[in-house]
């Protein structure tokens, strides 16, 4: 039986796809498989994952005739996996030679639904260590519990898809797909999902993602529209959480999340296109204005004063006749 499945998604990252590839070769062993999920590349991509198919031990590759997205990639990658544990890496991170054996052994030692692991981000030469916003190392507990406090960073906020491991029963409950067609945070409504509907997690003090930063054709380099996403991808979040029994609970995290991610893509606004940075504003006040407006007021009441206003000022914006994310 195949122990551990790798969901790797490549979009054109000719440039980088090597560097994973052999960090996957260091982390092979019989009983594990690397899908290699081609999402419609459009640069010498494809061919170097034809070639690792032949050369690395346990390479599956799948190549998508028409472009999805992460999440749509990582769906092909999910329905193809056989491993009694699932992981996922993107095409332009590494690895850290004989990782996956250790995060394997991890969780089997916890016996957990999932783990969580803390994670490398490398922007050019630079290197900053990320830790899973969870106190509480190698200790198994209920995901719930790790979603409060809703004015601190909590491990909802971090949406690292490839920071752990997860057991297959997870996949079989319908907890590990991502919604389909989401080009970006595609990770937030996959988080807190699992945090709601899974039994068991921890976090463990393990090191072995080198997450790169910076790269020119990631979205988070992009001002374009798949940008906006983000805004589908939090109703789905506010709108799943609001049906949750402890919804009066979990809502002001939700919110306040949002909020913030909202006042975050308006701070930066100039690196959008025009066209898109209107669109983000209209759309931010529309989102604004669905929430449960009780607790957006609420949140608003606990976020500094500039964030604060500027977002009174947004949700006051006249909304366009049929603005929709």
């Amino acid at each position: 039986m195949v122990k551990l499945s790798v969901i790797v998604p490549f979009y054109n990252v000719q440039q980088y796809a090597p560097d994973t590839l052999r960090s996957l070769r260091a982390n092979a062993r019989d009983d594990f498989e690397f899908i290699l999920v081609d999402d419609c590349s459009r640069d010498g991509t494809s061919e170097i994952l034809a070639r690792a198919e032949r050369e690395l031990p346990g390479a599956v590759h799948v190549r998508h005739e028409k472009n999805g997205g992460l999440a749509t990639a990582r769906n092909t990658g999910i329905d193809r996996a056989r491993g009694e544990y699932l992981t996922f890496l993107d095409g332009d991170d590494w690895l850290a030679p004989g990782y996956y054996p250790e995060l394997v052994a991890a969780i089997e030692e916890l016996g957990c639904d999932f783990v969580r692991t803390d994670h490398v981000q490398c922007t050019g030469r630079a290197r900053v260590v990320h830790r899973v916003p969870h106190g509480r190392r190698g200790v198994v507990m209920n995901p719930r519990e790790a979603i409060l406090p809703a004015d601190r960073s909590t491990s909802v906020d971090y949406a690292f898809a490839w920071a752990g491991v997860y057991h297959r029963r997870l996949a079989d409950r319908g907890l590990l797909h991502f919604t389909d067609g989401l080009r970006t945070a595609e990770d937030r409504p996959w988080i807190w999902k699992l945090h709601r509907e899974a039994e068991s997690f921890a976090a463990v003090s393990l090191l072995g993602v080198f997450y790169r930063r910076g790269v020119a054709s990631s979205l988070t380099q992009i001002g374009d529209v798949r940008q906006l996403d983000f805004i589908r991808a939090f109703d789905q979040v506010i709108e799943e959480v609001a049906r949750d029994p402890e919804s009066d609970k979990l809502l002001p995290k939700a919110v306040r999340t949002y909020c913030a991610i909202i006042s975050h893509h308006l701070g930066s606004i100039e690196r959008f296109e025009a066209p898109v940075a209107k669109k983000l504003k209209s759309l931010s006040a529309a989102a604004l204005r669905r929430m449960p407006q009780d607790v957006l007021d609420d949140a608003l009441d606990s976020m500094d004063v500039q964030r604060a206003g500027k977002l009174r000022r947004l949700r006051r914006r006249p909304a366009p006749a049929g603005a929709a994310a």
